[in-house]
């Protein structure tokens, strides 16, 4: 099994943000690391999203299906807690078909929410719950390249149980 440290480049982003006041949270909200920005900063409001985010939807071109769309929940991480960048780290097998597909295709989309965050109601489509979709080519990083290294910690740290035993 060969795992593979990949990231999204952005090409366009798509906002979809629409801010009222947030009077109530969920009970399964997670600690927020950074103090979510003014909602006019729509690039601040992204990068907020990917920094406090541990998982999306990541979205490929299916090898096996004709190149139909294929989407797959996935763990990333954008950087060290408090240091992140916006660029999404993943940590794939090739044993996975996301994987698979961007080896022959790199098109790619990742699609995140603020639901899970605890900061919306309870409805994901409610219009006060921030959503993203960052689409561009998934890269696999040159292993033991310094991007690589960072890309790593930052995941491990986001998420240990990557590390394995």
């Amino acid at each position: 099994m060969e795992l593979q440290v990949l990231v999204l480049r952005p090409i366009f982003f798509f906002f979809f943000f629409v801010f009222l006041t947030i009077l109530q949270q969920s009970s399964s909200a997670r600690v927020l690391t950074i103090t979510k920005p003014d909602r006019h900063d729509y690039a601040a409001s992204a990068r907020w999203l990917v920094s406090q985010n541990s998982w999306g939807v990541l979205s490929t071109l299916s090898v096996d299906h004709k190149g139909a769309p294929f989407g797959n929940v996935v763990s990333f991480s954008d950087g060290l807690p408090e240091k992140g960048n916006g660029i999404p780290y993943f940590y794939l097998t090739t044993l996975d078909p996301t994987a698979r597909n961007a080896l022959k295709d790199q098109r790619a989309s990742l699609a995140i929410s603020e639901s899970p965050l605890g900061t919306c109601t309870r409805d994901p489509m409610n219009p006060t719950c921030s959503k993203l979709t960052l689409t561009g080519k998934l890269l696999i990083l040159e292993g033991g390249s310094e991007e690589a290294e960072v890309a790593k910690k930052a995941l491990f740290t986001k998420h240990p149980e990557m590390m394995g035993d």
